[in-house]
């Protein structure tokens, strides 16, 4: 079931000479794969290329993505760029891990590295430093930024703490962090019709791309499908390659902890009735829409996080789920008002800009409610910090 393309929306800035020929390379090699898949790909690869190709894709090329609040540019703001008050908020929580397991952080997709600096900054001042601090990056470019942002900003004794992975460590102890990471994960996007369910899938165009549904065969997908659909007329996305990671996660970590930041909701909320066209979003230069078939290589395509999903994941090998509550509580329960409030009112070149981050972290209008923590534990029987007010376990 072939459906027709869209058309770039016209609020859209128009991307540069240079941008457009590196999208039109990586146009030509999608094209090549859908043809060598027999003239149609499912969404989840057409994302993992478009995100993840090498040199090409969204993550791999050499563009700026992620805003800096004073510089400007960038698709996109994420909490560490924000204020340093984010990170050193969670250090509260990292330190109480890292007290009883006296273990290493494991930090996964690192962005410009602004959180690992703050991070490390914050738990030296507290005397909780990790032994070591374990980067696990796929993107070779961004990897770079995070070795020019350390080496601006940490002391040589922080700054040989930190190792570059490229897979998984073996029996890690400690702290595994993740933030905005589940959501740039590859989704499938499942409808549902009078015709039944289908998954939706790319196929090529003369200078494009374009969607096309066809049956739902995929047991997984067929079994989440019949487990969350709610009803006929709907658009979703599931995302399996994120539960694979959570179980990969549970077989590395012997004790500690996995802290996960994102947006998304509780399954009841991802999949209301209302809720009828998804969760997918693109970002291109501070703009959301939602169409991934444009701009190839140049912009985000994220979708919302399953919590519920994550829980039940963790849940069967052998974690514990033992918090969930909004950004705002976390950060809260934190003590980032306290750490605000160590900044002198009298000092409004510092204080202002700190006040006005802390509001954009916890307003519920903000980031405050639209991201979510969840805590995964293996064998660390210990009351977290981050949860003692606010938390919604009993939601997922």
């Amino acid at each position: 079931m072939a459906l027709a393309p869209n058309k770039i929306p016209t609020n859209l800035p128009k991307p540069s000479v240079e941008a457009l020929a590196q999208s039109a390379q990586l146009v030509a090699l999608i094209q090549t794969e859908i043809t060598k898949a027999g003239g149609w790909i499912d969404f989840a690869e057409f994302m993992q290329l478009a995100l993840y190709t090498p040199q090409l894709g969204y993550y791999s090329g050499g563009s700026q993505k992620i805003a800096n609040l004073k510089s400007g540019g960038g698709d996109f703001v994420t909490a560490p760029e924000i204020s340093p008050l984010f990170a050193q908020a969670i250090a509260r929580q990292v330190a109480e891990i890292l007290a009883v397991t006296q273990g290493d952080i494991l930090e996964l997709g690192a962005g410009t590295g602004r959180l690992a600096t703050d991070l490390l900054l914050a738990l030296q001042q507290s005397q909780h430093l990790p032994k070591h601090y374990y980067i696990l990056e796929v993107s070779d470019h961004l990897r770079q930024i995070q070795q020019e942002t350390m080496q601006k900003s940490l002391p040589p004794e922080l700054l040989q703490k930190v190792v570059w992975l490229t897979h998984l460590p073996q029996d890690l102890v400690g702290v595994v962090l993740g933030n905005e990471l589940l959501d740039a994960i590859s989704v499938h996007l499942v409808t549902y019709n009078k015709l039944g369910k289908h998954e939706r899938g790319v196929v090529n165009l003369a200078d494009g791309f374009s969607w096309e549904d066809k049956p739902l065969t995929n047991q997984n997908l067929v079994n989440l499908a019949s487990q969350y659909l709610p009803t006929t007329d709907y658009l979703t996305e599931f995302c399996p390659a994120a539960n694979g990671l959570i179980a990969s996660l549970a077989a590395t970590l012997k004790q500690g902890i996995i802290l996960m930041v994102d947006y998304g909701f509780s399954a009841a909320e991802y999949y209301h009735p209302q809720r009828n066209q998804g969760t997918l979003m693109c970002h291109y230069q501070h703009f959301a829409h939602s169409d991934p078939l444009i701009f190839v290589g140049l912009q985000d395509i994220t979708a919302h996080v399953n919590f519920t999903e994550i829980a039940e994941i963790a849940l069967a090998h052998n974690l514990q789920v033992a918090g969930f509550t909004s950004q705002a509580y976390f950060l809260i329960n934190c003590g980032i008002t306290e750490l605000l409030n160590q900044i002198s009112p009298d000092n409004f070149a510092d204080y202002l800009p700190a006040v006005a981050a802390v509001q954009k972290l916890v307003s519920p209008a903000e980031m405050g409610d639209f991201f979510k923590v969840i805590a995964l534990t293996k064998n660390l029987d210990l009351p977290l910090v981050g949860f003692v007010q606010g938390d919604k376990r009993h939601t997922l």
